[in-house]
């Protein structure tokens, strides 16, 4: 029976072009990934074992190994880690503490009134966030966990200009994030969840992809501001291990900015009415 770490390694594989490492297309390919013998070879494993390896037969490899296999996949930083982690070759702490914001972390979010801010667990639960960050996310009302409001809040498909990108990269966020604690309740609750009631879900999850938050650049239809581009920006939190805070800023002059004040001055009304 295939393994997490076969399953990764064959999802990838199919991901690599000929091309892309330096091998010919030919046109007696029937996948455009690379062959399993064209991966043992670069990674200089032989084909019995890289074999061995998908189909789960084999599930210690070594760390050399799996850092030729990543540098053949072609593997980014977060994958590199995820694939180590599915070996049993890094840490996988889990946690049974309910997670905690540090006051002092709560301190500096409410410190800025002009850039929505989260902090987000391990499994994406949101367990902090800020005036504007509230108001940034208003619309969702279905639960306080980024994942599930994204395949089960209705609101998420108006709310982001382009759903499926902000899908696919949620789910591999959210795969990479776990997969220090997989067998964490709370994740495998989300995890029933989404399998059972979301086939998009279903099919970006089979892709195997983990990669975590970086700097991008999301837009949003809001509600009550209109169409919006933000800067994300991501940063652990190292006191709390699991735990990220997400900051979200418009570019100075511009009518994303316009837009953030507004809703700014929207969340400050709403406060003063409740």
């Amino acid at each position: 029976m295939p393994s997490d770490l076969g399953e990764f390694l064959r999802n990838r594989r199919g991901e690599v072009r000929p091309d892309d490492v330096g091998l010919p297309i030919g046109r007696a390919r029937r996948v455009p990934g690379l062959r399993r013998e064209e991966v043992a070879l670069l990674a200089g494993v032989s084909v019995d074992y890289y074999v061995r390896l998908e189909q789960g037969r084999e599930r210690n490899p070594s760390a050399q190994v799996l850092d030729a296999l990543a540098e053949t996949l072609r593997l980014d930083d977060d994958a590199r880690q995820h694939a180590f982690r599915l070996a049993g070759l890094a840490p996988r702490p889990v946690s049974t503490r309910r997670e905690q914001v540090s006051p002092s972390l709560l301190q500096l979010m409410d410190g800025w009134p002009g850039n929505p801010a989260l902090v987000l667990s391990r499994c994406y639960d949101v367990l902090a966030r800020n005036r504007l960050g509230t108001a940034l996310f208003h619309a969702f009302t279905h639960s306080d966990n980024l994942l599930l409001n994204v395949f089960r809040d209705p609101a998420a498909r108006a709310f982001y200009a382009d759903w499926q990108y902000a899908a696919v990269n949620t789910v591999a966020g959210f795969r990479l994030a776990t997969g220090s604690a997989p067998d964490d309740s709370r994740t495998l609750a989300i995890l029933d969840e989404l399998r059972a009631t979301s086939p998009e879900f279903r099919q970006i999850w089979a892709r195997n992809q983990a990669r975590g938050k970086s700097a991008e650049v999301k837009t949003f239809l809001h509600p009550e501001v209109g169409r919006i581009t933000l800067r994300m920006q991501t940063f652990d939190v190292r006191e709390a291990p699991g735990q990220q805070l997400v900051v979200y800023h418009a570019e100075p002059g511009s009518t994303d900015a316009q837009a953030l004040a507004l809703l700014g001055s929207i969340a400050a009304t709403r406060e003063q009415v409740t």
